[in-house]
């Protein structure tokens, strides 16, 4: 008896040893690390902020009887997308499936818990990476408010951005960033959104401002931002909140998010200084609203990059991005008569195209060992598979952009009518004014 029992302590003591290396190395795998966890969450606050901070930059651009109207376009964004998201958009987005979009699996937040899903990140909660993902989500749709302000039905913006987010967002996310996405899985590079986001937003506000047409009087009266301050202020919100935006696209408190935070921060210092220089060339003048504008400028441009370029790179990025966007915002626009009237196409869809090419560029393994090298590192092949990305992101978006806006017309009208627009969106779709004088 006593023999068996010890035959048995000891086959238990060899099985518990051969086996606990795997048990310990899986636990290791999937361990969270707290550290990694606290940063994603920070930033997912830094990038929710963004969209108030975006809501200050437009709203100061627009006429003072259609402030609000952006505020609550922005504000209420946040709150529809929020609950889309966690419903069925970060599945539609993210779940594993190859094809088209991920499907349903996730449908209500279901298999996406508190352990680290290792396909996505292997030290913070799969629901850290839910959320932090959600507000860029939340913001893309909010970057097309720019082209079309001052002039669509609430009711219509309503039901064009839960169409958008459904239809157009999530299946292009699912593509770039989701574990079978097919661009994702060519090798495009996208490191916190220069195509998922800005230009695809890009390209939707420029399709949405064509069909829409263009504000009454605009020849006769060019409006100028009713409030120079808040656009400085929306534009310090934005610089903020994009230090989480893409050093917190690492997942982990590690040297690519130091790395991301650096060249973010030096890309956009050169592009306002850029923008400024060419303002002083051809105007006379630099202007505190064209350092803000180019700030922006670099801010996209650096983002598709800010993994995997080092800090020279991102001075070009910068300096160079204020180039596109100023041409295009200066001479391209006026010349070609269209009305994207905060800019949303000449700052993030130029300045997305730019950031991607210039990722096929001046990407270094160095860098980021996960990515890949650009042209100007030997690998020519990834300048085309930034290309194709960038095709496919304006055709996907341009295509299911025209779709959505028209099938809302149909139901519901886009546009306001003239004497609502005279009178100006706050009281006729919202029954408040942003300003009270008193007599």
């Amino acid at each position: 008896m006593r023999l068996s029992k010890f035959f048995l302590s000891v086959s238990v003591f060899l099985a518990c040893a051969t086996i606990a290396p795997f048990v310990f190395a899986q636990t290791a795998e999937f361990k969270i690390d707290t550290g990694d966890t606290a940063w994603v969450l920070v930033c997912s606050a830094l990038v929710m902020f963004m969209t108030p901070g975006l809501a200050f930059f437009y709203g100061g651009m627009v006429r003072k009887k259609n402030i609000l109207s952006i505020l609550m376009q922005c504000f209420i964004i946040l709150c529809v997308v929020s609950v889309q998201w966690v419903l069925f958009g970060y599945s539609l987005s993210f779940a594993p499936v190859e094809g088209f979009w991920g499907g349903f699996g996730w449908f209500g937040l279901n298999g996406v818990g508190f352990t680290p899903y290792a396909d996505y990140s292997s030290t913070i909660p799969h629901q850290a990476f839910m959320i932090f993902q959600a507000m860029f989500a939340i913001i893309t749709p909010a970057l097309i408010i720019g082209a079309f302000a001052e002039r669509m039905k609430f009711s219509a913006f309503l039901l064009f951005t839960i169409l958008w987010i459904t239809f157009v967002y999530d299946p292009l996310c699912h593509w770039v960033w989701a574990m079978g996405g097919w661009l994702r899985n060519l090798g495009a590079l996208d490191f916190a959104g220069g195509t998922v986001v800005h230009i695809n937003a890009g390209i939707a506000a420029i399709v949405t401002a064509l069909l829409i047409g263009r504000r009454k009087n605009l020849d006769s009266n060019i409006p100028a931002p009713h409030n120079l301050p808040f656009v400085i202020l929306g534009t310090a919100l934005l610089w903020f909140g994009w230090f989480g935006f893409n050093a917190g696209s690492a997942l982990g408190a590690n040297g690519i998010a130091v790395n991301a935070f650096v060249v973010t921060n030096t890309a956009a210092a050169a592009a306002g200084l850029s923008w400024a220089l060419l303002e002083w060339l051809r105007n006379g003048k630099p202007t505190m609203f064209g350092v803000a504008s180019g700030a922006v400028a670099g801010l996209v441009a650096i983002t598709p990059a800010a993994g995997f370029v080092s800090i020279v790179p991102a001075i070009v990025i910068g300096f160079l991005v204020s180039v596109f966007c100023f041409t295009a915002v200066s001479i391209l626009k006026p010349k070609l008569g269209y009305d994207d009237s905060l800019d949303a196409f000449g700052v993030h869809c130029v300045g997305g195209i730019w950031g991607a090419i210039a990722t096929g560029l001046f990407a270094s393994k160095a860098v980021n060992p996960l990515g890949a090298d650009g042209l100007f590192f030997g690998n020519p092949k990834q300048l085309l598979v930034q290309l194709l990305a960038v095709v496919v992101t304006i055709l996907f978006s341009a295509i299911g952009t025209l779709v959505i806006y028209k099938v809302v017309d149909i139901l519901v009208g886009m546009r306001v009518n003239e004497k609502e627009e005279l009178i100006g969106l706050d009281l006729t779709q919202h029954r408040e004014r942003a300003y009270t004088v008193l007599e």
